[in-house]
């Protein structure tokens, strides 16, 4: 049954530009300009029209956006949740300037120790993440650790959880890596399954539904999980429509000042229809495209989502703005 029909979330590429080189994304290679605040302002209205209730200003790197603490007012204004994820580079340069702006503040973390980490960043960014925690607390800020988990970090959980998270009461999101366009990397059933037991602890948010998907093979085409069409905005730096998602970036619409009438289209909402039926939709497992689409149908997945979801809302105190 579909509880939603409208979008939910909104993944707004501020840029492509990145100041790292992780070795499991590819979007840093890509040439791009920066989203200009004028037509952001009118995007975001247009999200807001259509029932959006998230916004994540990502990239790339989103802080390289030297406007983005405007964007954020904006989303403020218009009673948006924002979320941001960041490498901390330059969170020690505009922490104040985001202070109170960003209702989910993560920073990027793959290993407790330095060297690892900086490995996998492709720069050297573990003791900027470290200070950019301290920065952050003290301005009474929130921030969550985002783990990206691979065969070869998962046994470096337990550290960063009891050695970084747990004696600054941050929330530890373990977020299992994907795969697409030969980027990337996918978990085994042992992999999988440990993490599942990782879930159930105090300040940890592990997705289960993220899990199971996995275990069943991915999105089936015959009989689509992914709902990133309908569920999930997707606005690209160059100010362009992207569907039915930005990984497979199958088409581009020109938005023009024009994202609420576009968005209703008859051409756009055709290609919508084909959310998770496309052959490159055939065993997807995208994290930013899945999570959206395990909230607005009940399924199995939606109650393998449902008390992780609970749980991290209640802890950040934003439950009540998701409604």
């Amino acid at each position: 049954m579909r509880l939603v029909s409208h979008p939910v979330l909104c993944n707004y590429y501020v840029t492509y530009r990145c100041n790292a080189a992780c070795s499991f994304c590819d979007i840093w290679e890509r040439p791009s300009p920066y989203i200009t605040l004028e037509e952001a302002k009118a995007n975001l209205a247009a999200l807001k029209q259509l029932g959006v209730k998230v916004v994540d200003f990502t990239g790339g790197e989103p802080l390289l956006h030297r406007q983005l603490d405007e964007l954020l007012k904006e989303c403020k204004r218009l009673g948006l949740l924002t979320t941001i994820t960041t490498n901390c580079l330059l969170y020690p340069k505009y922490a104040n300037r985001l202070r109170g702006l960003v209702d989910m503040l993560h920073f990027s973390l793959d290993s407790p120790e330095p060297e690892e980490h900086d490995l996998s960043r492709g720069v050297k960014c573990f003791d900027k993440v470290m200070e950019s925690i301290q920065i952050a607390k003290s301005l009474g800020e929130r921030p969550d650790i985002l783990f990206t988990v691979f065969e070869s970090n998962i046994h470096q959980i337990k550290k960063v959880w009891q050695e970084i998270c747990k004696p600054h009461g941050l929330v530890l999101i373990l977020n299992p890596v994907f795969e697409y366009n030969k980027v990337g990397s996918q978990l085994s059933p042992a992999a999988l399954q440990q993490l599942r037991q990782w879930g159930k602890k105090s300040n940890v948010y592990l997705n289960d539904a993220f899990i199971q998907l996995r275990l069943d093979g991915g999105n089936h085409t015959d009989s689509p999980i992914c709902l990133a069409g309908s569920t999930t905005i997707v606005i690209s730096p160059e100010n362009k429509l992207v569907l039915p998602c930005y990984h497979l970036g199958l088409k581009e619409f020109a938005i023009e000042n024009n994202l609420y009438e576009l968005y209703l289209s008859d051409e756009v909402q055709n290609l919508v229809a084909l959310e998770g039926r496309l052959p490159a939709c055939e065993g997807c497992a995208i994290n930013c495209y899945m999570q959206p689409s395990f909230a607005v149908t009940i399924n199995k997945y939606w109650w393998k989502a449902l008390p992780s979801t609970l749980k991290y809302n209640r802890i950040k105190g934003t439950w009540k703005q998701l409604f």
